[in-house]
C-alpha cells in the first residue's frame, strides 16, 4: 500500500496569544479514513516545530503521495512546502477551505486539488494513483486539463488557467464556477473513523494547554455544517449541510481523547446549540457514563434559553462563545446574522446565570459601519455579563458573500502580524485605516478590562472618564 504524508502547515509563533490553539481535526479525520483503507498513513503537524524541522521530517517520510492542508491563513506555508516537496514525490494534493473555493490557484504548484469533505475523496485519489486511473476523474476532484484548465469533472466546468506558478489568494483569482463541494456529504457521520489522534502531538499539546491556563483541551466535532448564511463567514467545506452524530459515538470519541492525556473538550461544531435535544442528549451520555472532565463550545444566541445552558454546566460544560458580532441591529442585518442585540443579551444572561463563563466575539468596522455603530458595539459589549471579549477587525474570506459584496476591494494575502497593539492585519481596502481598527480593538479591550476589574470600585464615572476621550479619539482617526 502507498505510503501517504498529511501536513498540517501551521507554526506556532513565538508571540502567538491566541487561546484557540487545538489539535487539527480535519487532517486527523482525512488520515484515520487512509489507515482504514490499508494505507501508511504519517501526520506532520507543525504546530511545535521550527521550519527547518518540519521541513526536514516531510523530505525523509518517502511518502509518495503528499497531502497539504490550506486555508486562508496557512497559503503562504502550504506553497512553501509544496515547493520544496515537488521533487520528493509523485502527487502533491491541496486540500481545506482555501483549495475548496479557490482550486485553480493551486494547481500551478499541486497535481490535484480536493474540494469539501476529505475523507473519501482521498481515499479515492490514492487508490486511482495506485491503480494508474485518471485522478481527474475522481468526484470533487480538480487536476489540470490537457490545456491547461483546471478541470473538475463532477462539477463539469472548467476553472480558469492555471499559471505555472500557485496564484496567491490575495492576488484577484476569480473563484470557480462551482462553490459547494462536488462530492456529497457524508449523511451517516458515525461511520466515519474517529480522528487519527495518535499520529498527533499530544504531549506537546497537553504541555501547551496546562502552561497557557492550566489545562490540556482537544476538540471534539459532534456535528457539521451551519444551515445560516451569515455574510461574512465561510463555510465552503461542510456548506449549508447540518449533520449530527448520534450522542453514543460523541461520548466515544470523548473517553478516547480523555485516555490520551486531555482533561478538557472545546467542541468544535459550527454551532453547539442548533438542537436543544441533541444537546439534552449529548449530556444524559455524559452524566450517563459518569464522566468527570471540563468542556467548552460555540453558540448563537438564538438556540440557547436557561434550561439548555443549565443542563450543558450540570454535564460539565464551564464556558459558551457566541458570535454575536455587532452591537447594533442595523450592522447585524447588513451581516445576515438574523439575531437581534435584544436576543444576545438575553442568551448572554440565561447562560451567566447558569454559572457558565461567557465569550462574545465582535467585528469592528464591517464594511458599511459607521463610528456610531462601532461605538454601540464597544457600549454593548460592556454592558454584557462576558468573562471573554473577542474583537477584530473584518476579514473578507474567499468565497463569502461579503468577498462579493466588497467587488475586488478583498486582495491582500493575510499574515500573521506579531505587533504591540494586536495581531491582526488589514486584508482589504477598508474605508478606514488598519490603525484606526486596531487602536478601535485596543480601546475596547482596555473598556473591558477596566469594567471587569475596577468597575465595582471605582464605579461608572471612572469608567466614562475613560471612554468619552477615547470616543472622541477614535472619531478623529481616519
Amino acid at each position: 500500500m502507498t505510503t501517504v504524508l498529511l501536513i498540517y502547515p501551521f507554526f506556532l509563533g513565538r508571540r502567538d496569544r491566541s487561546r484557540f490553539r487545538f489539535p487539527p481535526l480535519g487532517p486527523a479525520y482525512v488520515a484515520a479514513a487512509l489507515r482504514r483503507a490499508g494505507h501508511d498513513v504519517d501526520l506532520l503537524d507543525c504546530t511545535f516545530l521550527a521550519r527547518d524541522e518540519a521541513l526536514d521530517r516531510a523530505q525523509a517520510s518517502g511518502a509518495r503521495v503528499v497531502g497539504i492542508y490550506a486555508m486562508a491563513t496557512l497559503a503562504p506555508e502550504c506553497r512553501w512546502f509544496a515547493e520544496r516537496l515537488r521533487d520528493r514525490c509523485d502527487l502533491l494534493v491541496a486540500g481545506g477551505p482555501l483549495p475548496t473555493c479557490e482550486p485553480e490557484a493551486f494547481l500551478g504548484s499541486f497535481d490535484a486539488v480536493v474540494r469539501g469533505e476529505g475523507e473519501q475523496a482521498m481515499c479515492d485519489v490514492v487508490a486511482a494513483y495506485e491503480a494508474g486511473a485518471d485522478i481527474g476523474a475522481v468526484a470533487g476532484v480538480v487536476t489540470r486539463g490537457a490545456d491547461g484548465a483546471a478541470a473538475d469533472p463532477a462539477a463539469g466546468v472548467a476553472a480558469s488557467p492555471a499559471s505555472g506558478v500557485a496564484a496567491s489568494p490575495a492576488a484577484g483569482v476569480a473563484p470557480p464556477a462551482a462553490l459547494a463541494p462536488c462530492r456529497p456529504f457524508v449523511t451517516d457521520l458515525d461511520a466515519l473513523a474517529f480522528p487519527a489522534r495518535d499520529l498527533l502531538p499530544n504531549e506537546a499539546y497537553i504541555a501547551h494547554g496546562k502552561k497557557k491556563d492550566g489545562r490540556a483541551v482537544t476538540t471534539v466535532m459532534s456535528t457539521r455544517g451551519c444551515p445560516f448564511a451569515c455574510e461574512f463567514c465561510s463555510n465552503v467545506v461542510f456548506g449549508h449541510s447540518y449533520r449530527e452524530r448520534s450522542p453514543g459515538n460523541v461520548v466515544d470519541e470523548i473517553e478516547e481523547a480523555l485516555a490520551l492525556g486531555y482533561d478538557r473538550i472545546s467542541f468544535a461544531d459550527d454551532v453547539f446549540t442548533l438542537d436543544r435535544r441533541r444537546v439534552a442528549a449529548v449530556c444524559e451520555e455524559i452524566a450517563r457514563r459518569g464522566l468527570r472532565f471540563s468542556w467548552e463550545c460555540l453558540g448563537r444566541v438564538d438556540t440557547l434559553d436557561f434550561e439548555t445552558a443549565r443542563r450543558m454546566r450540570q454535564a460539565g460544560c464551564d464556558t459558551i462563545f457566541f458570535g454575536i458580532e455587532s452591537g447594533n441591529d442595523a450592522v447585524l442585518r447588513l451581516m445576515n446574522k438574523q439575531i437581534t442585540i435584544a436576543q444576545a443579551r438575553a442568551a448572554v444572561e440565561s447562560a451567566h446565570g447558569a454559572g457558565l463563563r461567557v465569550g462574545a466575539f465582535f467585528i469592528v468596522y464591517y464594511p458599511g459601519e459607521s463610528d456610531d455603530t462601532v461605538l454601540d458595539t464597544l457600549r454593548f459589549a460592556g454592558s454584557l455579563p462576558l468573562d471573554y471579549l473577542g474583537l477584530t477587525m473584518p476579514y473578507p474570506l474567499p468565497g463569502t458573500a461579503l468577498t462579493e459584496r466588497l467587488a475586488g476591494r478583498a486582495r491582500r494575502e493575510w499574515r500573521q502580524r506579531g505587533g504591540l497593539l494586536t495581531g491582526h492585519a488589514l486584508t482589504f481596502d477598508a474605508d478606514v485605516s488598519a490603525t484606526k481598527m486596531r487602536v478601535t480593538i485596543l480601546k475596547g479591550r482596555l473598556q473591558f478590562a477596566l469594567k471587569r476589574r475596577l468597575g465595582k470600585r471605582l464605579g461608572p464615572p471612572a469608567l466614562r472618564a475613560f471612554e468619552g476621550p477615547t470616543d472622541a479619539l477614535l472619531r478623529r482617526l481616519r
